[in-house]
Parts: structure tokens; sequence; C-alpha cells
């Protein structure tokens, strides 16, 4: 088990004290059974949830980065599940992010790609922003001959609040290099369609 950082420990106090005063403004009576250690949980969940602020995800990529010359297909890890926060009201945003590069050079370890889509996803968060930083990090790592991800969202701040609209998705793409062409982002499109 990991050891908990004192700096760590010591924010989530502080946090904790502030989701108490939070609870109380809302008319909770902080003291009943139920709330006692609700403020804890609290604070703790959101240091989960923002992780990604502690963590860099070109060191990620590049733990695992292996030189490869002859791959010049595309790779795609598609289907990487994700759990955001929005950073306008705090809310959950969630869904499916997929990804695909066409090597130059290097190639990473499958089990990066999702691990890098995490790190910007523990953070508060817009879907359009969190597209774009991806494709940056690995087009900056890797400096492969393209990159395209497509994110397909929901987001709780339209679907509990708002204009309450329970089946909206909402779906981001970003692309650069060889996916400039029509033909290579339609490939991409295909193969993250089919089932």
């Amino acid at each position: 088990m990991k050891e908990v950082k004192e700096e760590t420990l010591l924010k989530r106090e502080e946090l904790a004290l502030h989701y108490s005063r939070i609870l109380d403004l809302l008319g909770e009576d902080v003291e009943r059974e139920g709330l006692i250690k609700t403020p804890e949980r609290v604070a703790k969940a959101m240091q989960f949830l923002t992780k990604g602020y502690d963590e860099d995800p070109q060191k990620v990529l590049s733990a695992a980065m292996f030189e490869e010359e002859g791959y010049k297909q595309m790779v795609i890890v598609k289907d990487i599940d994700f759990f955001s926060l929005c950073e306008h009201h705090m809310l959950p945003f969630f869904g499916k992010a997929h990804v695909a590069y066409i090597p130059n050079k290097y190639i990473t370890g499958l089990s990066k790609i999702p691990r890098v889509v995490d790190v910007f996803a523990r953070r508060l968060q817009i879907q359009e922003r969190m597209t774009l930083q991806i494709k940056e990090c690995i087009q900056n790592t890797l400096n492969p001959l393209g990159v395209m991800v497509v994110i397909e969202a929901q987001h709780m701040c339209m679907q509990m609040r708002g204009v309450e609209k329970q089946n909206s998705l909402t779906t981001t793409s970003d692309f650069t290099g060889f996916f400039q062409q029509a033909k290579t982002r339609e490939e991409f499109i295909n193969l993250i369609k089919n089932k």
C-alpha cells in the first residue's frame, strides 16, 4: 500500500474543513451520524479525482518508449474509459477516448496511452482542452507522423441540471500530420466504430 505524503494529508485536512463549512451552509447538520466523516471522504475523493495535476504525462509515455523503424501504420487504442470533472460546475463528465498515432521512429507501451488519458482526465477539465492536450502530449513526446484523438462523453452538468438532456453525447476530435488527410481520418473513424 502506498504511503501518503504528509503534505497530501495536510491538504486533505484543510479541504475537509472547507467541505464541513459547505455542508453547514447548505443547511445540513455536520454532526449527524451520516455526515460526520463526509468532509474527510469528499476531500480524499477530490484529491483522487484531481491527481492528474501531480503527474507528468510526457514522462508516462517516455517511460516505455521504444525505437521501431519499420512500423509505419496506425496504432489505435480505442474505447478508453475515463472520468473527469468539468471545471465550470465540478460535476462529472465521462465516456470513451479513442487515440491513434502513426509511428515515425518511436512507439510506446500500449498501456501508456490510457494512462496519458487518465492524467489529463484527472484534472478540472473541459472536453475540448482534454482532447487537445492528449494529442499534443503524444505528438510532442513520440514525434509520430500523425496523431488523432476522438472523445465521446456524457456531461452531468447537462444531464443533472441546466437543460437536463439525459441522452446527449458530446464528441470532440483533434489531429495532426497524416490525419489531416480525409482518407486517413476516415480509416480511423471506421476502425473505432467497428465493434
